[in-house]
C-alpha cells in the first residue's frame, strides 16, 4: 500500500516536471505518453482504494460466532440466533444491545425482558457461552452489515 502512494506522488511529481522530448510529435512519443499516463492513472486508482479492515483471522472463539451449536452472547450478531426459534428477533435483539456479560445468567438482568423472552432463553440456555468481548466483534453485534 505504500508502495502505491509512493508510486502515485512520483507519477504527479513526473507530471509536473519540464519535458525534455524533441519537440516533433511521432507516433512512437505518443505511444510512450499514453503508457506513462495510463501507468500514473493505475497508481493513483490503487491508492485510492480503501485499505481492508483489521480483523482477526485467526481469533480463537471463531466457532461461538453463529456458525455451531453454542454461541457467544459476548461477541456473536444478532442474526446468530435465528437458529433458535422464538430468540429472533425480540430476544435476541435485547441480549446483543446489553452487555457485555460476565456470566450467561446475567443475561436474565437485562431491564424490560418479558417472562416469554425469558422463557426462551432458559431454553436454550445450555448452548450459550460468555467469552472475552472483542472489539472486532463486538462493533457489529446489533447491525452485521447487512442492510435492506
Amino acid at each position: 500500500m505504500k508502495l502505491a502512494i509512493v508510486a502515485a506522488l512520483v507519477s504527479t511529481a513526473a507530471a509536473f516536471a519540464p519535458n525534455a522530448q524533441p519537440a516533433a510529435q511521432t507516433a512512437l512519443n505518443a505511444e510512450s505518453d499514453r503508457r506513462n499516463f495510463l501507468g500514473a492513472a493505475a497508481a493513483f486508482g490503487a491508492a485510492a482504494i480503501p485499505a481492508a479492515a483489521s480483523a482477526k483471522v485467526d481469533y480463537e472463539n471463531i466457532s461461538y460466532l453463529g456458525g455451531g451449536q453454542i454461541v457467544d452472547i459476548n461477541n456473536a450478531n444478532v442474526r446468530a440466533y435465528i437458529r433458535m426459534p422464538g430468540m429472533y428477533p425480540n430476544a435476541a435483539g435485547k441480549i446483543v444491545s446489553h452487555g457485555p456479560y460476565k456470566s450467561v445468567s446475567d443475561v436474565y438482568n437485562i431491564p424490560g425482558l418479558s417472562s416469554a423472552e425469558k422463557d426462551v432463553i432458559k431454553k436454550y440456555e445450555s448452548r450459550f457461552t460468555a467469552k472475552e468481548p472483542s472489539p472486532e466483534y463486538v462493533i457489529d453485534r446489533i447491525n452485521n452489515g447487512l442492510y435492506r
